[in-house]
This record gives C-alpha cells, structure tokens and sequence, in this order.
C-alpha cells in the first residue's frame, strides 16, 4: 500500500510538471508564431523557439512516465484498457513531435527570408503558412489523443476510487469538454482555449492531491482481495 501511495506522489508530481511545462512551452512558442511579422523575428528569437520546444516534449514525456508508472495499477481493474492507456499516450507524445517540427523549420526559414531581404510576396510566406497549418493540425490531434487517454485514466481511477470522486468525474465531464473544444477549432471558432482550461485546472488540482495524499491505498488492496478472491472461486469450480 505504501509503494502505491508513493508512486501516486510521483504521478502527482509528474502531472504537476506536465502543466508547467506545456503552459510555458506554448506561450513561448504562439508569443513568437502569433505575431504577424513572425518570418521575420522567429530566427532571432530561435532560443526561445528550442526552449519552447524542450518543454513541450517534457510535457508529453512526463504523460509517457505516468501512463507507465499507472499501468500496474489500472490493470487491476482493466488490463486492456490500462493498456490502450500507454498507447495514447504514446501517439499523443509522437503528434507532439509532429507538431513541434513545425517551429524548428520555420527558424530556418525565417532565417533564408531575412536573408533574402525579406520580400513581400514569396514562397516564404507560403510555406511559412503551411508550416502553421502544420502545427494546428497536429496540435488537434494531440489534443484528440490526449482526451481519449485522460477518459480511461479517469474512468478506471474511478472505479477503482483511486482518487476523490469529485477529481474522476471532473475529469470525464472534462474530456467532452474538450473535445467540443477541438470539433469548434475546425471550424475557425476559437473555444479550444476556454474550455480546455477547466482541465488543466482538473490535473493542476488532481496533482496538488496526488503530491500530499498519494493514490487511496485501501482502494488498490481492496481490489486486489477481490480479484484473488475470484481466482480462488475459479479455482474451487
């Protein structure tokens, strides 16, 4: 019970981690990519862009860490979805790389446009579009895989009352949310943002938790007896 109480602590600080260094990452990044002469400032502003970059990919390296750190945990309940669980979030993490490609190449690109003397109608701009639409795109993927992992977290932390009830369904309420959110970015309306923060607020306060109280260990033994339990029935049929 211990061990699962420390690995929750772990988990807690991971998600507490994944939040810091998404939320840093992308504001580093959009700051730059968001401003209409981005062609011309990203290649002086490259730092910034590999900086914003190396954070992205700790938040999708540290969703990895958790989904395998849960996975012994989750199985209890649900082998093959604590499975499917590592795998979105594996693809969610390969989509992040897909999408942080986009940033690297437009600093190249940036830097060939000043080189050229920034003209004003080119291939530069065209390209530097589609390298936006790029990292859109991916980025709505990652979000669509991000939700489907967070639903079966969610779902099998709630059955097995890993975690308060309020935080579990939170999260499942959420992840809909979510999803809305990206269906609205589709089509050029800008949800996405608004109601993609009440779940980052869910897995800022679901880490804060985690960090001081660990996974309910009473939860995890109990379902552990029910499970032997069952086998021995098994057995004596």
């Amino acid at each position: 019970m211990n061990s699962n109480q420390t690995v929750g602590r772990i988990v807690g600080v991971l998600f507490l981690t994944v939040m810091a260094a998404y939320i840093s990452g992308a504001v580093l990044i959009d700051s730059i990519l968001n401003a209409p002469d981005y062609l011309t400032i990203i290649s002086a502003s490259k730092m910034k862009v590999i900086i914003g970059v190396l954070l992205e990919l700790i938040n999708g390296i540290a969703y990895i860490g958790i989904a395998i750190l849960v996975f012994p945990i989750l199985k209890h309940r649900n082998e093959s979805l604590a499975f499917g669980y590592v795998v979105f979030r594996i693809i969610e993490f390969a989509m992040q790389i897909v999408s942080d490609l986009s940033p690297l190449i437009l600093t190249t690109l940036s830097l060939e446009f000043v080189t050229a003397g920034a003209p004003e109608s080119s291939s530069f701009q065209t390209l530097g579009t589609l390298l936006i639409a790029q990292r859109f795109w991916a980025n709505q993927m990652v979000f669509i895989t991000y939700c489907l992992g967070a639903f079966i977290f969610y779902y099998l932390a709630h059955q097995l009352k890993l975690i308060p009830r309020f935080l579990s369904l939170w999260g499942l309420i959420g992840v809909p949310l979510v999803l809305i959110g990206v269906m609205f970015e589709f089509f050029g309306i800008n949800l996405g943002t608004l109601l993609g923060m009440q779940m980052g607020l869910n897995e800022i306060v679901l880490g804060i938790w985690l960090v001081t109280k660990g996974f309910n260990p009473f939860a995890i033994a109990s379902e552990s007896e029910l499970i032997y339990n069952r086998s021995l029935d098994y057995r004596k049929k």
